[in-house]
């Protein structure tokens, strides 16, 4: 379900973000809506770069398998 919420905007931000729906022909709301999910998007995954640099990384694959070992033996602290 939908929800509506309040947004307040600088006029300098709010003309950009209009300026920017109407070259995209889309509503403001839209527009906002797509843009704000793309970045969490972009907060949430790593790209293929960063994932290949997560995969050879040695050190950090050891350190992760050990605290996976010790969690399921029930050794440590979760915060």
């Amino acid at each position: 379900m939908s929800k509506t919420i309040t947004l307040r905007l600088q006029e300098h931000v709010y003309k950009r973000f209009k300026s920017l729906a109407q070259r995209e022909n889309r509503h403001l709301s839209n527009l906002i809506e797509t843009l704000a999910l793309r970045c969490l998007e972009t907060e949430q995954l790593v790209d293929e770069y960063e994932m290949e640099e997560i995969k050879n990384n040695t050190d950090l694959n050891r350190s992760l398998k050990r605290g996976v070992k010790d969690a399921k033996a029930g050794r440590g602290r979760f915060v």
